[in-house]
C-alpha cells in the first residue's frame, strides 16, 4: 500500500515536474527572442531558470528511483552470486537512503529561513520567491530516502526469492 500511493506521488511530481519543463522552454524562447528581434532579454529569466531546473531535478527524484532511472553498473556485480548481488543492491539503497535523508536534514532549516524571511533571488524587475525551491528540495529528498527504504525493502523480498532487483524489476 505504501509502495502504491509513493508511486502515484512519485508518478504525479514527474507530471508536475515535466508541466514546468514544458512552461520553461516558452519563457527561454521569450528570452532569446527578446534579445534577438527587440534587443531586449525577458527580464527575470535568469532567476526562474534557476529556480526551476532545482525543482524540476528535485521533483522527479522519486519517481527517478522507484522507475530504477537512476545510475545502476553491473559490470562486475553480474557475476557475483545472487546473494551477494542482493546484498550489494540492499547495500546501494540503504547508502542512497541516508545520502538523501542527509540532504533532507539540511534542507529543513533552509526551508524555514525561506519561509519566515521572505527569502528571495533577483534584483530589479523580477523578485523569484525562494520558498517553492526549498520546499521542492525538502519534499523531493523525503520521497527519495522513503524510495530508496522502499526499494531496500523490495530487494530483500527478492533476495528471498533468489532473485535480483537490479533496476525495479526482478530478472
Amino acid at each position: 500500500m505504501i509502495g502504491k500511493a509513493l508511486d502515484l506521488i512519485s508518478k504525479s511530481l514527474l507530471v508536475i515536474a515535466s508541466i514546468l519543463a514544458f512552461a520553461l522552454c516558452f519563457v527561454v524562447c521569450a528570452d532569446v527572442i527578446g534579445r534577438v528581434i527587440f534587443g531586449t532579454p525577458l527580464k527575470g529569466t535568469p532567476e526562474l531558470v534557476s529556480s526551476s531546473i532545482v525543482i524540476i531535478c528535485y521533483l522527479q527524484a522519486s519517481y527517478a528511483i522507484l522507475s530504477g532511472g537512476m545510475m545502476y553498473v553491473d559490470a562486475f556485480t553480474v557475476h557475483f552470486p545472487v546473494p551477494v548481488q542482493a546484498a550489494l543492491g540492499v547495500l546501494g539503497s540503504l547508502l542512497g537512503a541516508v545520502l538523501f535523508g542527509i540532504i533532507f536534514w539540511g534542507s529543513i532549516d533552509g526551508f524555514i529561513h525561506a519561509w519566515t524571511s521572505g527569502e528571495f533571488e533577483g534584483e530589479g524587475a523580477l523578485h523569484v520567491p525562494m520558498w517553492p525551491v526549498r520546499l521542492a528540495v525538502l519534499a523531493g529528498t523525503g520521497l527519495a530516502l522513503l524510495a530508496y527504504i522502499l526499494l531496500a525493502c523490495r530487494q530483500v523480498v527478492a533476495a528471498r526469492h533468489r532473485q535480483v532487483l537490479a533496476t525495479g524489476v526482478s530478472h
